[in-house]
């Protein structure tokens, strides 16, 4: 097999790795009359007199299936939101498509519908929260007196200026009625257990999903530094709920101590060092030697390429010839501020610009992956590149330099035959970078 066919096999193990359905099965367990959540929580059962199961993301469906194979008919009902094409059967709990990363009116509605469960719920009641990345999205719920055409208008900007998900995440709490912990408060005094699959550098519990049953540290203020930052021109009517908010005449989003929180936990089930790991034990089967660098990659997706293609040639040209070939791993979650009009994503960009700096040198392949299966607005997951590429691109009329100036890797990538197409994988904990490294021939 070649490089790029093991470098597949490798990405392949990453993904499955994080699969949300294992992962929340490994979290719950029946102990008799209770239910063990992570090792270090139990619930009475006998306590409890209805388990509903809500939750947002595109690993949801995957962790729903995996809560009702533990759980059963003990489960009451729920509902539960994901990203188009990632939706499924789960029974006897309500499923919902909506649009990602700009919110539509079906994530409206799921929204609705998920706080309307969580009220429902009563002091004997679980809820079971399931949250993965893109839970932001797809639960819109505007708070009074902003549309979500304004918060749509507010999401492309801070998708277009490279805001990082914490920054995005910090503004999009202050305009919620769901994120920020107002769930944890609408579900108050239910019991309520959450089970994160985690799409954030760190996994902190208040940006996953927009933390919506867990205490917020940011507030009105923070919201409007972001604005500021990157000069987003917002809407007036958001701009008035975040200065009105800044200035006390709005609530803030609940802050520690709050008593809906006395009634909550969190768990993280599956992360991006979950990937790695999947991935470096696949590539010692492979017969590499894996290094996990970094589960904490972050920074524009180009300055990044430059480091690890510095990286791989180094360690290329110290190695000696018949050495066991590298494997080098990075998760994490890069960011592009887009300048130009062009189709693409983070990881196809930061694949582009691997392949720039790798131009001409042989015995390395590197790839960008996606683990949920999508990288901006493309029908792909990443790209998969060597120093073949930008030659293959030149053959086809097109030019590497001129494509990443533009943000538009897809057709460069699409062209060369380097795009890395998986469909909806399931899951969602971050970015998988992959470096594989041969000797070189004259070591």
């Amino acid at each position: 097999m070649s490089l790029r066919d093991h470098a597949r096999r490798i990405l392949d193990a990453a993904v499955a790795a994080a699969d949300p359905r294992r992962a929340v099965r490994h979290a719950l367990r029946l102990e008799g009359d209770a239910l063990a959540v992570g090792g270090v929580e139990r619930v009475a059962l006998e306590d409890i007199d209805r388990v509903w199961v809500i939750g947002a993301g595109k690993a949801a469906v995957g962790m729903a299936l995996g809560a009702r194979e533990v759980l059963g008919e003990r489960i009451a009902g729920g509902t539960i939101v994901t990203r188009d094409g990632y939706g499924g059967r789960v029974p006897g709990i309500d499923v919902w498509e909506a649009a990602h990363p700009v919110p539509d009116t079906r994530g409206l509605a799921a929204a609705a519908d998920a706080l309307a469960c969580a009220r429902a719920a009563g002091p004997r009641d679980l809820v079971l929260c399931l949250l993965s990345g893109g839970g932001s999205a797809l639960w819109p719920a505007p708070a009074a007196g902003v549309s979500l055409s304004e918060l749509r208008t507010l999401t492309d900007a801070l998708l277009r200026a490279g805001a990082t998900i914490r920054e995005m995440n910090a503004v999009r709490k202050h305009l919620s009625r769901i994120g920020g912990g107002w769930l944890a408060r609408a579900a108050y005094p239910a019991r309520v257990v959450t089970l994160v699959v985690s799409d954030v550098v760190g996994s902190p519990l208040d940006v996953i999903a927009g933390g919506p049953t867990v205490p917020d540290p940011s507030t009105f203020e923070d919201a409007l530094g972001v604005l500021t930052a990157y000069e987003i021109a917002a809407p007036a009517a958001v701009l008035r709920h975040l200065q009105a908010g800044a200035a006390g005449e709005r609530p803030e989003t609940p802050k520690p101590g709050g008593a809906e929180f006395d009634t909550v936990s969190a768990h993280v089930v599956a992360a991006n060092a979950d990937a790695l790991r999947g991935a470096a034990a696949e590539a010692g089967g492979l017969g590499y030697r894996a290094e996990i660098l970094a589960d904490d990659l972050e920074g524009e997706a180009r300055e990044v390429a430059r480091e690890i293609a510095r990286a791989a040639l180094e360690r290329q040209q110290a190695m000696h010839s018949g050495a066991a070939p590298l494997a080098l791993l990075l998760g994490g979650e890069t960011t592009v501020t887009v300048r130009g009009r062009g189709a693409g994503g983070r990881n196809q960009e930061l694949a582009l610009a691997l392949a720039r700096e790798l131009e001409g040198c042989p015995g390395i392949v590197a790839a960008s992956l996606g683990t949920d299966g999508t990288d901006g607005p493309t029908d792909a997951a990443g790209g998969l590149v060597d120093g073949g590429t930008v030659a293959r691109g030149a053959a086809a009329g097109l030019d590497a330099r001129d494509h990443l100036a533009r943000n538009d890797s897809h057709p460069f990538l699409r062209a060369t035959g380097d795009l890395l197409v998986t469909g909806p994988t399931g899951t969602n904990v971050c970015d998988v970078v992959l470096v594989l490294v041969e000797a070189g021939v004259s070591n």
